[in-house]
């Protein structure tokens, strides 16, 4: 009973202190690629501060579990994988890897009386799509609930394609790589390139977005014209090109360009490793013929460098905890993802339904 008071004390308090640093927990997040998990290799990785250890079973099949034996709290990630089983380096405790329940503790003689099919390394549900090992992060403490959503798969219009993905690692808190990620006015500024667009190209622009559950939506419309790649699909498809984003909590951008048969879709995630720390990890594809991977690769690889050297500068200011600003309405998406994010937290502490900051659609308008 001590053991259990003791863990239950240590689980709110960890609760407390995620909960501090402004995580949304209970939704799927991008912990590692898939092609990283291979064979009986234990892989480590941290979401929302949680050090976990993946691996992928004699069967295929990928699992997470917490990164540390419930014992005495060494990683279980310096251990080994026999396929089906995790065994801890330190003292041999072993772990059924699909489900975290203890199978053997090898210290144990005839005469211990200990259940050790009551003891459990932390687990979490695990799923592969696109490319990525995807878990759920449910709250600390709390059961998982009895049906859990799929976990996010990029949007396709064809049996074949080309995909590729690209990440890149933001020295920030999750919060300022989403807004980040949705500003609509810092292109013609960080990514003013010749492939991209120059900040002589600044314009007024008119947008409209709508509600989406869980975030909104910039609706289906003509990108913009000081932006090269579009009005080059536009010339090769002789067709209109239209682009739908949408950003759905807890952290994803999507993104879809159709012109005629051709169609390119994305999805940018801004996955929390640490309240200090993000990263943007990007799944794209497409159907373009004269489009090649590493082309597409050079020129992303390019686009989100400029991306996280302007968070490392913004994070160099950040230190010194200014006081910030959001104006209208170049920083309306910024308002409504913080809104979400709150009515969200709120919705489920009372049980009550969550209520949407946009109560329809609405044009913004900006320059850039």
């Amino acid at each position: 009973m001590r053991t259990m008071m003791r863990m239950d004390a240590e689980a709110a308090q960890e609760a407390a202190a995620q909960a501090d640093a402004g995580f949304l927990w209970d939704f799927w997040y991008p912990a590692a690629r898939s092609t990283a998990i291979r064979g009986q290799k234990l892989v480590k990785a941290m979401l929302l501060e949680v050090p976990l250890v993946l691996g992928r079973t004699s069967e295929g099949k990928v699992f997470a579990m917490r990164d540390s034996c419930p014992h005495r709290g060494i990683p279980l990630s310096y251990g080994r994988l026999d396929g089906k089983v995790v065994e801890c380096c330190y003292h041999g405790w072993r772990f059924d890897a699909c489900s975290g329940q203890c199978v053997e503790i090898p210290s144990l003689s005839s005469q211990d009386k200990l259940k050790v099919e009551r003891i459990f390394a932390g687990h979490f549900p695990c799923e592969e799509r696109d490319g990525y090992v995807w878990v759920y992060m449910n709250s600390p403490g709390v059961k998982l609930p009895d049906r859990i959503p799929a976990a996010p798969a990029l949007t396709v219009f064809s049996d074949k394609y080309k995909i590729t993905h690209l990440s890149c690692g933001l020295p920030s808190h999750i919060d300022h790589g989403i807004i980040g990620l949705m500003d609509p006015a810092h292109g013609p500024f960080v990514h003013q390139s010749w492939f991209w667009r120059k900040r002589g190209s600044i314009h007024e622009k008119a947008k409209q977005f709508e509600p989406i559950p869980n975030g909104f939506r910039m609706s289906p419309h003509s990108p913009s014209a000081n932006s090269a790649p579009y009005q080059l699909l536009k010339r090769i498809t002789g067709e209109p090109v239209t682009t739908t984003i949408d950003f759905v909590l807890p952290n994803l951008r999507t993104e879809i360009d159709q012109s005629g048969k051709m169609w390119f879709s994305s999805r940018a995630t801004v996955t929390p490793v640490r309240r200090d720390l993000c990263r943007i990890d990007f799944v794209a594809a497409w159907n373009f013929f004269f489009l090649p991977v590493w082309i597409f690769r050079i020129f992303g690889k390019i686009f989100l460098r400029q991306d996280q050297e302007t968070m490392i500068q913004q994070a160099e200011g950040l230190k010194h905890n200014p006081r910030l600003m959001l104006i209208d309405d170049a920083d309306r998406p910024a308002k409504w993802y913080f809104a979400l994010k709150a009515n969200l937290i709120e919705a489920r502490r009372t049980g009550g339904p969550m209520v949407h900051p946009m109560d329809g659609p609405v044009t913004l308008r900006w320059r850039s």
